[in-house]
């Protein structure tokens, strides 16, 4: 499997499937075109013989800008379990560290625990958030109202950094 950079080109596929990998939830207004068109050069893509698999679109804060920034990640469903969300998290990290970045933050809805479960194998810290959900910290309205979020951030370190 490939790692390449993501292309403006890859919004069509990725947009015509992203609902469909998230089991029927309404994913594909998260992410809009305009991350393919201005974040291209921080997003990656893994592809098995041409076809894609997986993707991460992340970019570097233009306000702070050691902080790198994690805004959506997919797995085909029949890839999952295989690694491929750590591949692109540490390519990812080894990427913003040569730029400088020494910090991750991402963000993930409560009610996906294996999100959570996943965050935290990588590293993660939750922030505090204003309630507490099964021992989780929330950030009420974090996305709009309704839209309630668990932030995550996690500080890099250069001898765990490697693709």
């Amino acid at each position: 499997m490939n790692i390449r950079n993501l292309s403006p080109k890859d919004y069509t596929t990725i947009i015509r499937v992203i609902d469909e990998w998230w089991g029927g939830r309404k994913m594909v207004d998260m992410l809009p075109k305009l991350y393919f068109d201005h974040f291209h050069n921080t997003s990656f893509v893994v592809e098995e013989e041409d076809r894609l698999v997986a993707f991460l679109i992340g970019f570097i804060s233009p306000v702070h800008q050691q902080q790198g920034y994690i805004h959506f990640v997919g797995i085909h469903p029949e890839y999952r379990r295989l690694g491929l969300g750590r591949r692109l998290y540490k390519h990812f990290f080894a990427f913003i560290s040569a730029q400088n970045c020494t910090m991750v933050r991402c963000i993930t809805s409560p009610i996906n625990k294996n999100s959570i479960l996943f965050h935290r194998s990588m590293g993660f810290q939750l922030l505090t958030g204003d309630v507490l959900r099964d021992g989780i910290p929330v950030h009420t309205d974090y996305d709009g109202l309704g839209n309630d979020r668990v932030v995550f951030q996690r500080e890099l370190k250069t001898d765990e950094i490697s693709t």
